[in-house]
């Protein structure tokens, strides 16, 4: 049977702890569950089953395996440890009998983006990044669509643009929208992937590390690696959407009690196809029964096409490599998902107060 293993992280400290270990999530604070986690071994978290091919009717396994380290301790913590530990955690999955290694959160991020930890193991590696990329755009033009904004007359803003998946995020939306806002910290970077988006498409193609430009923007993919959040309401103009795909998350929580007059939404959702029984993870990682992150649907899709390669790896991902992975995952069955936001359904009747408020606002 093909197979895969995914691994997981610690975000939010003492809810993703408290999944798996109960009492340490209870007592313990995030700055003591920050500081363990330098000095606790990979985690096995669970068997996965039920995943199966509507193309092919075939069946995958799989496990969920968890790297202890939570965002902070990345961050703060030698890039060579880092790698050491997340190969440790590879390892791991190896020993289950893994074919296929996904890599979740932070742990596709850090240093090169997954290569430096694909040479130390001897099975393949993905950063699910090409299917995060085709999820997040088709996210945000399905969410465009909801709110009557047209992607031919919109302003667009990307942000964290320089960053692996913001980038080709960059491409893709510089051939679907008029104006594009590219938004990031390093200038350099930023000017060089204008340069490559006007290549791409026909947009008009602007820079800004000033994050009051995204005022101009009735679109926001946010894709940054930041620690913390970056989007605040007054950041927003009246009927925006913001599709926030970054974990930890980009857009702070005072949006969602500040603004209702925009739609947020959660990147990254999709409905993975199931056996009659649904699709079984025996673990919560926090989203509803049958529904996976993009980047772990990569990793069962591969499976599911029994293609073993490290096909998401590094900080350069092209748009036929996007549009290849959709292609794949959209054969086997696997669709976006309905709408959240701060990981509760968005329904019909809040998307129509929403442009209702937004209306009234700009009117």
């Amino acid at each position: 049977m093909n197979n895969f293993a995914f691994i997981l992280h610690p975000i939010d400290p003492k809810r993703d702890v408290a999944r798996k270990f109960p009492l340490f999530g209870k007592y313990l604070t995030t700055e003591q569950i920050d500081y363990f986690s330098a000095f606790f071994p990979p985690v096995y978290l669970s068997e996965i089953h039920g995943i199966r091919s509507t193309a092919t009717g075939e069946e995958i396994m799989g496990w969920f395996v968890a790297c202890p380290y939570t965002p902070a301790r990345m961050v703060e913590l030698p890039v060579e440890t880092v790698y050491r530990k997340i190969i440790q955690t590879g390892k791991l999955a190896e020993r289950l009998g893994a074919r296929l290694l996904g890599l979740g959160a932070f742990t596709s991020v850090v240093g090169d983006a997954g290569i430096t930890i694909a040479r130390g193991l001897d099975i393949p590696v993905t950063t699910g990044d090409s299917y995060t990329v085709a999820i997040a755009v088709e996210s945000i033009r399905e969410a465009a669509r909801v709110m009557g904004i047209e992607m031919k007359s919109a302003v667009a803003a990307v942000v964290g643009a320089t960053g692996t998946i913001g980038q080709v995020c960059a491409e893709l939306l510089a051939r679907e929208v008029p104006r594009l806002l590219l938004v990031g910290r390093r200038p350099e970077a930023l000017v060089q992937l204008r340069e490559r988006c006007q290549g791409s498409g026909g947009a008009e193609v602007q820079i800004a590390t000033d994050f009051g430009r995204l005022a101009e923007a009735d679109l926001i993919l946010s894709v940054s690696s930041a620690m913390e959040t970056l989007i605040e309401p007054e950041h927003l103009k009246p009927g925006a959407v913001v599709c926030d795909v970054a974990r930890p998350r980009d857009v702070s929580a005072r949006v969602a009690a500040a603004r209702d007059d925009v739609l947020v939404i959660d990147g990254g959702m999709v409905e993975a196809p199931a056996a009659a029984g649904g699709a079984q993870f025996n673990f919560d990682f926090g989203f509803p029964p049958g529904m996976v992150y993009a980047c772990m649907a990569e990793t069962m899709a591969l499976a599911l096409e029994g293609r073993y390669e490290s096909y998401s790896l590094g900080k350069r991902i092209t748009p036929s490599q996007v549009e290849t992975m959709a292609a794949i995952a959209a054969r086997h069955g696997f669709r976006l998902a309905g709408f959240r936001s701060f990981e509760k359904a968005v329904t019909d009747e809040q998307i129509a107060r929403v442009r209702e408020k937004a209306r009234r606002a700009s009117g």
